[in-house]
């Protein structure tokens, strides 16, 4: 019988319950690295109207409360699936950009608050900074318009495997 991946090599965590984008700016919920090699970010993003593009920010963090926290200008690719109306039969884009902690207008430049978007960004617990344990992705208010959004994290290649009932916090 094959293993399931939940416990073994991924931890499911929330960044950010489904919200209206347009309300105000989107502050991540922290996730930790300390048992986790690294984070898949998935950002699942509805239809707004144009103009109304969203930024995404990611941050790091010593804690996960308080502490101090600092861009991590780590950003030099992400993974896209992008379409008026997310079908299910898009396929992945890769999309470069200069190393930054951000990503603005992701997709064809100008219209992605127009299109549904699945944004992928992969974080490697190498890549934090000495003393920095956690991560957490931002995003800015996109604007006046309705826009829905979620952020999930996916810690990935855990440490310690363990049946999902038995998982630790991902604080």
């Amino acid at each position: 019988m094959a293993m399931e991946a939940l416990g073994r090599l991924i931890d499911v965590c929330i960044g950010a319950a489904p919200v209206d984008l347009s309300s105000a700016a989107v502050t991540g919920k922290r996730v930790s690295l300390k048992n986790a090699d690294g984070v898949t970010i998935v950002v699942v993003k509805g239809a707004g109207t144009a103009g109304d593009d969203p930024t995404f920010t990611l941050r790091q963090h010593t804690a996960s409360s308080g502490g101090t926290s600092s861009t991590l200008p780590i950003i030099d690719h992400y993974y896209l699936k992008d379409a008026t109306a997310l079908a299910g039969t898009e396929t992945w884009t890769k999309v470069t950009q200069a190393t930054a902690a951000t990503i603005a207008d992701p997709g064809a430049a100008g219209t992605s608050a127009e299109h549904q978007q699945i944004l992928v960004i992969e974080v490697d617990a190498a890549k934090l900074s000495d003393g920095y344990t956690h991560v957490s992705l931002d995003v800015a208010d996109v604007g006046t318009n309705a826009q829905l959004g979620a952020i999930l994290y996916l810690r990935r290649d855990l440490v310690v495997e363990r049946a999902p009932a038995a998982l630790a916090a991902s604080l």
